[in-house]
């Protein structure tokens, strides 16, 4: 884009919520429904200039191009933090970034481990650990931090189990987890944080091929002695998921209460069918539609010259599909401000869509029907111990969420 001016000229992205709604996106982002442009240009935290496509069509067609590219290390690819931009050469190939047949080797060997069969065998364990945890919480002090109580040790739990990851090491990997996720940590940092937590994965890896268990690790560890992975991609690999597998399920438990909480109508037609798993399985799709936790995502490379809602997208540039901004298009979601439980709402993109959405999107959805089909059952009184606007949300991540949300009953 030519001149300086042209590019000061250009809006800002991402632009902040309103405080008077922190669960829907920006303003300034839903404006451009109201405006018909699906495809504008912004301008990021670095000075580059991306192309924004807001729109839920859009974004499907997008996203399923073989002209784009999930790879950061491309010329054009629009960076989330300073961390990644300065660190993207050195990323080693895997299934975040890596396009076409790579990325279906990559994928290949992550889809056995998390089948919706496989996912809803888990069920009595999650069910199993969120009474559990709900009983620690009611005989504890009330009011409590309901994150610290249930929305992180839930996930936290049964990532470990599904990997193979100890969970009394869970502060540690929650901490590195928190790190990756940060806007804006420096690179130094971000780096210091990736390299530890691989270093630690790879020995559990390492001990895994030792004496395997049934468990992802182990697998992984299977792969390195065949020589299907080395060491220096499977625990990138485990890292991915270690993360992933938590931080969604983790922020839509405390995000989605407190959502739930401030719509007391909806949140009865919820008590109301606690014990309808088809209605609480729709409920949790509506839920992450509304909120959709990795609100930054998803961002590629362009490599050839695309010719898109009637723009001309140059190889070399970069696109943001803003994903909440399609959950909240309302050609795809008729009066999206309204949460509506009953909403046939399971086309959103919260987990992406495409080739790249999320691999573990189904452990998440179970994890999640649990959790709020248990909780409003076994504490029907449960209520904001604090005014809404006293809580702090996770502006500053890539991971939309809360940072505490206290309760009481």
């Amino acid at each position: 884009m030519a001149g300086t001016d042209k590019v000061d000229e250009l809006p800002e992205y991402p632009t902040p919520r309103s405080g008077r709604c922190p669960f829907a996106p920006p303003p300034d982002l839903l404006a451009l429904h109201d405006a018909d442009k699906p495809v504008v240009r912004v301008r990021t935290w670095d000075g580059s200039t991306p192309w924004l496509v807001t729109s839920h069509a859009a974004q499907r067609q997008i996203l399923t191009d073989p002209r784009i590219s999930a790879n950061i290390g491309m010329d054009g690819y629009p960076h989330t933090t300073e961390a990644m931009k300065a660190h993207a050469a050195e990323m080693q190939p895997s299934i975040n970034n890596t396009d076409g047949t790579e990325h279906a080797r990559w994928r290949r060997m992550l889809t056995s481990s998390f089948t919706r069969h496989r996912m809803e065998k888990l069920r009595p364990a999650i069910q199993q650990i969120t009474d559990d945890l709900i009983d620690k919480m009611l005989a504890g002090p009330n009011p409590a931090d309901l994150n610290e109580a249930l929305s992180l040790p839930l996930p936290s739990l049964m990532i470990c189990e599904l990997l193979g990851v100890p969970y009394e090491d869970h502060e540690f990997f929650q901490k590195h987890a928190g790190s990756t996720n940060a806007r804006f940590q420096t690179p130094e940092e971000s780096a210091a944080s990736t390299n530890e937590l691989r270093r630690y994965l790879a020995e559990l890896i390492e001990a895994k091929m030792e004496t395997p268990g049934e468990d992802v690790l182990s697998d992984l560890g299977a792969r390195v002695k065949e020589g299907v992975l080395t060491m220096d991609e499977a625990a990138p690999l485990a890292h991915i998921l270690l993360v992933a597998g938590h931080d969604t399920s983790a922020n839509m438990v405390t995000l989605g209460t407190a959502l739930l909480l401030q719509n007391p109508d909806q949140l009865a037609v919820l008590r109301d069918n606690c014990d309808d798993p088809k209605f609480v399985a729709n409920a949790v799709e509506e839920l992450l539609r509304y909120l959709t936790i990795p609100h930054l995502l998803a961002r590629r490379a362009v490599l050839e010259d695309i010719e898109f809602e009637g723009e001309t997208i140059r190889a070399g540039e970069g696109v943001i599909t803003a994903l909440s901004a399609a959950n909240w298009d309302p050609q795809a979601f008729p009066e999206p401000e309204r949460l509506d439980l009953a909403r046939t709402a399971s086309h959103h993109h919260a987990f992406g869509w495409g080739p790249h959405q999320c691999v573990g999107q189904q452990l998440a959805r179970v994890e999640l029907v649990v959790v709020f089909s248990t909780l409003f059952r076994r504490v029907p009184t449960l209520q904001l111990a604090v005014d809404i606007g006293e809580l702090k949300f996770k502006e500053d991540s890539q991971a939309y969420g809360i940072y505490e949300l206290p309760v009481t009953w």
